[in-house]
C-alpha cells in the first residue's frame, strides 16, 4: 500500500508564536512576564496581538520596603502588575491570588489555569520553563508544569471546575529557558521592556535594574547573533504533539 507523503521537517519544526492574534502570559509572580519576555510582549502588542496576563501568586512575600505588611505588598504588586502590563500593551488581567511561595499542587493549579485558558481563548500560551536546569524557586516549577498540563486539560470535553466550553491553544512557549528554539527580535522594544520592569518599584531598585540591563543586553546579543538583528528574547515553543510522549521534543 502506498504511504502518503509527509515532510517530517514540519513535524520537527516549532510553531510560529509571532502570528498569534491573542496570547495568554502566565507568570508565577507579578514581575516575571516583564523580566522574562517584556520585549516580546511589546512586539506582539504592536503587531495587533491581544495580550492577556495571568498572575498566579499574590506576590505578598517580596517588597524592598521591609516595613510593608503582606497585605500592603499584595495591593502594591497588583497595581504594579497592571501598570507594567499596560505599558507593554496588555489589555486583560487575571489574578489567582495564591499565597506567595506556597505553590505545590500541580493538578489543582492546572484546573484553575485551564479555566482561564477557556475564558481567554489564546492562540498561544507563554510561561516560565519548568525544566530550567538548577531552577530553585518552586513557584516557577509548579506554575510551568501546571500551565503545560492546563495546555492539554483546557480542551477536555468535561472539566467540572470550569463553566466555560472547551478550548485548546495551538502552542505553548516557555521563557526563562535554556533551550530556545525561537528568538524574537526585540531590538526596537528593549527600552520599553526596561521601562516596564522599572514600574515594579517594590521589587527593583536602580542597582538591580542596571544589573538586569547589562545581563539582558549580553544575552539578547548572544541570542540574536547571526540572525540579522541586535537583541533577542528566546523561547522554547512547542505544539500539542510535541508535549505528549514526543521523545524528540528536546531537539525541536
Amino acid at each position: 500500500m502506498e504511504q502518503p507523503s509527509f515532510d517530517v521537517r514540519v513535524l520537527l519544526a516549532p510553531p510560529n508564536i509571532q502570528t498569534a492574534k491573542r496570547a495568554l502570559l502566565i507568570q508565577p509572580h507579578p514581575d516575571d512576564n516583564e523580566i522574562g519576555m517584556g520585549g516580546t510582549m511589546a512586539v506582539l502588542a504592536n503587531a495587533g496581538c491581544e495580550l492577556h496576563t495571568l498572575t498566579v501568586t499574590d506576590g505578598s512575600q517580596g517588597n524592598l520596603d521591609s516595613t510593608a505588611t503582606p497585605e500592603m505588598t499584595r495591593e502594591i504588586r497588583r497595581k504594579e502588575t497592571q501598570d507594567a502590563g499596560r505599558h507593554l500593551g496588555v489589555s486583560h488581567f487575571y489574578f489567582l491570588e495564591e499565597p506567595d511561595g506556597t505553590l505545590n499542587d500541580i493538578v489543582d493549579l492546572s484546573e484553575k489555569i485551564a479555566d482561564v485558558i477557556r475564558q481567554a481563548k489564546p492562540d498561544v500560551i507563554f510561561c516560565p520553563d519548568p525544566s530550567l536546569p538548577y531552577e530553585g524557586h518552586y513557584d516557577h516549577i509548579v506554575t510551568g508544569r501546571a500551565a503545560a498540563n492546563a495546555f492539554h486539560m483546557s480542551g477536555r470535553q468535561h472539566l467540572e471546575t470550569s463553566a466555560y466550553p472547551p478550548f485548546s491553544a495551538s502552542a505553548i512557549a516557555y521563557y526563562f529557558t535554556a533551550n530556545p528554539n525561537t528568538v524574537v527580535d526585540i531590538s526596537a522594544y528593549f527600552e520599553q521592556k526596561f521601562e516596564a520592569i522599572a514600574l515594579h518599584k517594590s521589587q527593583v531598585n536602580a542597582e538591580t535594574l542596571a544589573m538586569y540591563r547589562i545581563y539582558f543586553q549580553m544575552k539578547g546579543a548572544e541570542l540574536a547573533k547571526d540572525r540579522g538583528f541586535a537583541l533577542g528574547e528566546g523561547f522554547k515553543a512547542l505544539s500539542h504533539l510535541h508535549t505528549h510522549c514526543f521523545v524528540d521534543a528536546l531537539h525541536i
